[in-house]
């Protein structure tokens, strides 16, 4: 018995497949408790663990109504779960390391540097507790922020309680809220639209990137990494913003109806949101199915590396289109402001890119086959909303059977990891060939 733990834990993808597991049945087991919930539904224990599994892999999906259902003891135990997993259970486990005086081993850092996707083996301590840092930093400015129009809304008690949820949510790329129906109706209350959306944003982008920003501050002397990753960020807000207008815009039960003010304020809302949080502040089971089709992709894409989000990943998707420039143009080498991308990079992104479809088509197929009444493309935006870790719904959820909710509750916990570090866990061990095969050629396209 010993020996089996010893070997699951061999290895950091692993350990952390095992520890966000682990979370997972923690947050069902007391999400289960009557002390969480202020009445008992039918299916108790699926309703919890779909609800742990979601604020663990910081999704947002629900099936019970989070202001509703869930006691003040309940909603405390989702929030410590979007946290903890938000940041990652192993930064929150080195921070009370260092606190408590304990040397954190070397496997320990390759968790660590398995969990922020990161591709340096120094300083992987020092980027632990900056995150810790980061994260403390922009919740408390977040949550202050939020106050200014919580407070004097909802009295002083409510309001910083909503504050520091929807703050710490919205950094975490959770999209959890306690308002009731989310952001639908606060279309003309900017600071809390572009406070909770610039939160999204940051913790988005990843943690690494937000060092080099705060430190460096010159464009011209970022990496290679922070070039592309703020310039994807960039042209992805702008397509989303600009489609969603134009789409939208004579949509009585969306944006047609607002001033001008608040279409603008609800189109930039829903322009970032798509990138891994799942608040809304547009009803998504009302809008278009060309609207539906534009957020899928946004959603598929996702956030960036080393950040609390999910998706495929802005760079994986930016390296992809530069390996099709390179194509198009004939050239032998991808190259991204003037730098050359090896070709095992080209080749993971493929791999990620490919996996992640596959998995999205098929889970999908999967419930419409099991609940055929149900639209495909309604599916289809649930499972990669829930495979971006994303949490915008149009109502697919809390309609499924118990095999549909399972699914997705798999895609979520999917979509955290992130496809290649599952497939890592199986461990498929490759022998090193002292010989190359002959090379052949194969006609594509």
């Amino acid at each position: 018995m010993k020996f089996k733990i010893k070997k699951l834990l061999s290895s950091p993808p692993k350990t952390l497949a095992l520890g966000f597991l682990m979370l997972i049945l923690i947050g069902t087991i007391l999400l289960s408790l009557p002390i969480s919930m202020r009445e008992k539904s039918s299916n108790i224990v699926l309703d919890a663990f779909f609800t742990s599994t979601s604020a663990v892999c910081v999704t947002g999906l629900i099936v019970q109504n989070t202001a509703s259902h869930w006691t003040a003891f309940g909603k405390a135990v989702i929030l410590m779960l979007i946290q903890v997993g938000g940041i990652g259970f192993m930064t929150v486990a080195t921070s009370f390391f260092i606190f408590s005086g304990k040397r954190v081993s070397l496997r320990e850092r390759l968790i660590i540097k398995e969990q922020f996707n990161s591709n340096q083996r120094s300083g992987i301590v020092r980027l632990s507790n900056r995150v810790i840092k980061y994260t403390v930093i922009i919740e408390v400015a977040g949550a202050i922020l939020l106050s200014l129009y919580f407070v004097p809304k909802f009295g002083i008690r409510n309001g910083i309680i909503y504050s520091i949820f929807h703050s710490i949510s919205a950094f975490c790329n959770a999209g959890f809220d306690i308002l009731g129906n989310s952001l639908i109706g606060y279309n003309e209350a900017p600071i809390v639209i572009y406070t909770l959306s610039f939160l999204v944003i940051l913790g988005g982008i990843g943690f690494s990137v937000l060092r080099e920003v705060y430190e460096i501050r010159k464009f011209k002397k970022f990496s290679l990494h922070t070039k592309l990753v703020l310039q994807s960020t960039g042209v992805l807000l702008f397509i989303g913003f600009v489609l969603f207008i134009l789409l939208e815009f004579n949509n009585g039960a969306t944006i047609k109806n607002l001033s001008w003010f608040g279409k603008i304020n609800a189109t930039w809302f829903q322009a970032v949101v798509p990138r891994t949080a799942g608040f809304q502040s547009v009803n998504y089971s009302l809008v278009k199915d060309s609207t539906l089709l534009v957020t899928i992709i946004l959603m598929f894409i996702g956030a960036s590396p080393g950040g609390t989000g999910g998706g495929v990943k802005t760079t994986t998707i930016a390296v992809i289109v530069a390996s099709v420039i390179s194509v198009v143009k004939g050239s032998d080498d991808t190259e991204i402001f003037d730098r050359r991308i090896e070709n095992n990079i080209i080749k993971k992104a493929l791999a990620i890119f490919t996996v992640a479809l596959l998995l999205v088509l098929i889970a999908s197929f999967t419930i419409t086959v099991l609940q055929p009444n149900i639209r495909f493309i309604d599916v289809l935006f649930e499972v990669t909303s829930a495979f971006g870790t994303v949490g915008l719904g149009v109502g697919v959820s809390d309609h499924l059977h118990v095999v549909g909710k399972l699914i997705l509750c798999f895609i979520m916990y999917v979509g955290r990891l992130g496809p290649l570090t599952l497939l890592y866990t199986i461990n498929i061990k490759q022998k090193h060939k002292s010989i190359r095969l002959a090379q052949d050629d194969v006609i594509v396209g």
